[in-house]
């Protein structure tokens, strides 16, 4: 279900915002916007766009939807809008997955994570999450390592994509606990998590808002969350460092994109809007409920974000010596 915003204290501040940019600007959009999400439906990026895209379209008055593309890493998604009009019409929202840690793995993604894109705002952050299929002997992440190092290469474990945090973050679990699991890489992380509820698979690494209603459900169950504090949706559930891997920690951030060359007061005028449907508690409660906190910011606030993620990423690609699959 998707909450709504009220919409008159996010447009009243929006509107006398609009008042000073240019006319083109004031006027946009005047027709329906395409965000392109790089992964399957039922993913983490795919269910907070719909709730800003459903917030967009009631502050700005035009509908704003979404279209799937998933592939390669995140990067297919990716690689169309940054070759896309620079209009403003056609727009990406994306993660460290597609933006940063997919251009470290392949050798030529098609766009360059920095040039190719003009960011708009960071939207929302979530945890990673170490699950299980609950019909596994596995209760803490000490089961998990004793059965891996008893066994090693018999434990398979899913992830969105080559390339991708869920990816990233077992292969460096992997380095750091010293067993060998398999790795089984989909076009997004929704098929992953329904292998391993099917039992085709034992684990996977996911953010925690597709995971949430599985682990409430009993059709997974968490070992650990990748984070430095316990999540309020999940108390009893270990961080990875309470469970003896305190480097072990990832998260999943999304953030908006535009093609480079788009009109900087388009930009403005959405990173307005997005920042302004952030405020308000219907969509931080709908973020909630997802595991995510509202982030918001400015478009060098995004920068900042990608860029302090490629300094922690590329010397883990590079001494796992990691290449697309």
């Amino acid at each position: 279900m998707i909450w709504r915003i009220q919409p008159r204290a996010a447009c009243a501040a929006l509107l006398l915002f609009c008042s000073v940019l240019p006319l083109h600007a004031q006027t946009y959009p005047d027709r329906p916007v395409k965000i392109i999400v790089p992964t399957v439906a039922a993913g983490t990026v795919d269910l907070v766009t719909r709730i800003m895209a459903n917030d967009l379209g009631t502050i700005l008055g035009k509908q704003f939807f979404i279209e799937n593309r998933s592939g390669a890493g995140n990067t297919l998604g990716s690689r169309d809008v940054a070759h896309s009009d620079p209009d403003g019409y056609t727009l990406l929202m994306s993660s460290a997955s597609g933006q940063v840690i997919s251009p470290l793995i392949y050798k030529d993604p098609g766009y360059d994570p920095l040039k190719s894109f003009a960011p708009i705002a960071p939207y929302a952050e979530g945890s990673v999450i170490l699950v299980v299929n609950p019909s596994l002997p596995f209760h803490s992440v000490a089961d998990l390592v004793a059965y891996a190092k008893a066994n090693p290469g018999k434990l398979s474990y899913g992830s969105a994509g080559t390339g991708t945090v869920p990816h990233l973050t077992a292969e460096l679990f992997k380095s750091a606990a010293g067993v060998a699991m398999v790795h089984v890489p989909y076009r997004g992380g929704a098929l992953s998590i329904q292998d391993v509820i099917a039992g085709n698979l034992q684990l996977t690494f996911e953010a925690s808002s597709p995971l949430l209603p599985h682990i409430a459900g009993g059709q997974l169950r968490a070992l650990a969350v990748l984070s430095t504090k316990r999540i309020a949706e999940l108390p009893d559930v270990p961080t990875i460092g309470e469970a003896g891997y305190p480097g072990v920690l990832a998260a999943s951030w999304t953030g908006l994109f535009a093609p480079a060359g788009t009109d900087g007061a388009i930009v403005q005028k959405l990173n307005a809007a997005i920042n302004a449907s952030l405020r308000t508690e219907a969509t931080r409660q709908a973020l909630a409920r997802l595991g995510n906190v509202a982030k918001g910011g400015t478009p060098a606030d995004l920068t900042d974000l990608m860029t302090a993620d490629i300094k922690k990423w590329t010397p883990i690609v590079q001494a796992l010596h990691l290449e697309p699959q």
